[in-house]
């Protein structure tokens, strides 16, 4: 598989099982990760497959900029924007963090699209590109949930960024979508989770690497089913 593929937030959770799905089927994998040398278990694994591990903190600017100068004009076939953060303790109507709120969009939300168009000249030069950011369902607004007004707000608005970005590139051939990687067993999701980390990130390597220019901006789950905005 001669495919190159950009994972951010590779180093723990879905982001690293999602590595292991893409070099096991032959896929060259560029990981970002904030910091390289603490990713253990990735640069293990990059001692048997082919993985480039480069330093990307995805909110900041002239990160963004060095991570892709590195890349250089490589042409790369999928960009996934994996990396994200739950937003804090404090978000509730008696107590907003709100700097840990604006964090929370600069990484959630704004990142995403900061690195899609980054990398939109390198993903212009695949047959088949495609971007995906994993969002989750606590940002649709078909749900109603009280509480987690950072990390909700903050998956809404990516959800409708990748909605109107797959519009915006369509003219490209390029795929965007956002996608909920379900309720996982991760740090973010917690030990009572439904999902373990390899069965998310499996479904998660069928549908992106399925998904088709008819599919784009629409909203998708881990299990290849479309969910409600």
């Amino acid at each position: 598989m001669d495919r190159t593929v950009v994972i951010t937030g590779a180093n723990r959770g879905i982001g690293l099982e999602l590595v292991h799905n893409y070099v096991q089927s032959g896929a060259h994998v560029i990981a970002g990760v904030r910091d390289p040398s603490a990713a253990i278990e990735l640069r293990n694994l990059a001692l048997e497959f082919p993985i480039r591990i480069l330093e990307l903190d995805v909110a900041n600017g002239t990160s963004v900029s060095n991570f892709c100068r590195a890349i250089g004009d490589e042409k790369i076939d999928g960009l996934i924007n994996n990396a994200g953060i739950l937003g804090g303790d404090r978000q509730s109507i008696s107590d907003m963090d709100y700097e840990a709120w604006s964090e929370t969009i600069e990484v959630n939300t704004i990142a995403p699209f900061r690195l899609s168009i980054a990398l939109l000249d390198n993903l212009k030069r695949a047959k088949a590109p495609r971007i995906v950011t994993l969002t989750s369902q606590m940002g649709a607004l078909s749900r109603r949930r009280l509480g987690s007004f950072a990390y909700s707000s903050s998956k809404a608005a990516a959800n409708k960024m990748m909605q109107v970005l797959a519009l915006e590139l369509e003219a490209y051939g390029i795929i965007a979508c956002p996608v909920h990687p379900g309720w996982v067993r991760t740090e973010m999701g917690g030990p009572a989770a439904a999902l373990s980390v390899e069965e998310s990130a499996k479904g998660l390597f069928a549908l992106i690497e399925g998904l088709t220019l008819e599919q784009s901006g629409r909203f998708w789950t881990w299990d290849g089913t479309e969910h409600g905005w």
